[in-house]
């Protein structure tokens, strides 16, 4: 009796623990795929995230990019016809003819017109790029340093740009007052623009100290390492 009874407990022993084994088999597993799930589900939104940062650095960049292209592009245009206008200032200033006085005169302040819409598109684009650069800086851990190095291009854009403006618009205001003086058979001011002058070659050396800094820094943009895939 006492040996049925022992044997029949340990048959129920082993029952209850082959049921708490597979109990706790279940459980863990439950756990388990639980935890793959969730850690799955992180790394999915990490990997988005990075997938989308780098996405929108590229976008951004590129974005930056081509307005800063757009800003070259209107600068060499408009030094192209300050350039010409220049040249006729400069063919008038020595004419001993009225008539190819006043057509030198007209060709000069055409041109400086035509610049001077130019220069100001071309600094708003500067601008403009300068910000796009700046927001860049949002989707990426690394490249501020040659982010900055554009960042700085765009400012000196600007800043070259608007003195090439400014330096349109005073010499129209010269070119307008050149006038020819039969008298001395030479051409001559039709006022004291003496103040006019020195504002504007002031203006024509402070182009040329920007332009050293924009020149630098493209070069040291020309010099750096290539991007990494990974941002």
């Amino acid at each position: 009796m006492v040996k049925e009874f022992t044997k029949n407990m340990f048959v129920m022993l082993l029952a209850i623990m082959l049921g708490a084994v597979i109990v706790t088999y279940f459980v863990g597993d439950i756990v388990n795929r639980s935890k793959i799930e969730t850690l799955t589900t992180q790394y999915e939104g990490e990997i988005t995230s990075v997938k989308d940062r780098s996405e929108n650095f590229t976008s951004h960049f590129l974005k930056s990019s081509v307005v800063l292209d757009q800003s070259r592009e209107d600068r060499a245009l408009g030094n192209y016809y300050f350039d010409l206008a220049y040249l006729w200032y400069e063919t008038a200033l020595s004419e001993k003819n009225v008539s190819l006085l006043t057509i030198y005169k007209g060709r000069g302040i055409e041109n400086c017109t035509y610049a001077m819409p130019v220069f100001y598109n071309a600094y708003l684009n500067f601008l403009d790029a300068k910000t796009y650069f700046n927001d860049t800086k949002a989707y990426t851990d690394k490249y501020f340093d040659i982010l900055d190095l554009y960042v700085n291009l765009t400012e000196s854009g600007s800043r070259l740009t608007m003195l090439r403006y400014n330096a349109s618009l005073y010499l129209m205001y010269l070119t307008e007052n050149l006038t020819f003086n039969a008298v001395t058979n030479t051409v001559v001011y039709l006022e004291n623009v003496t103040g006019l002058l020195m504002i504007f070659q002031q203006t024509i050396l402070e182009y040329k100290t920007e332009l050293i800094v924009f020149e630098n820094l493209q070069q040291d943009i020309d010099e750096y390492e290539f991007f990494e895939e990974i941002r």
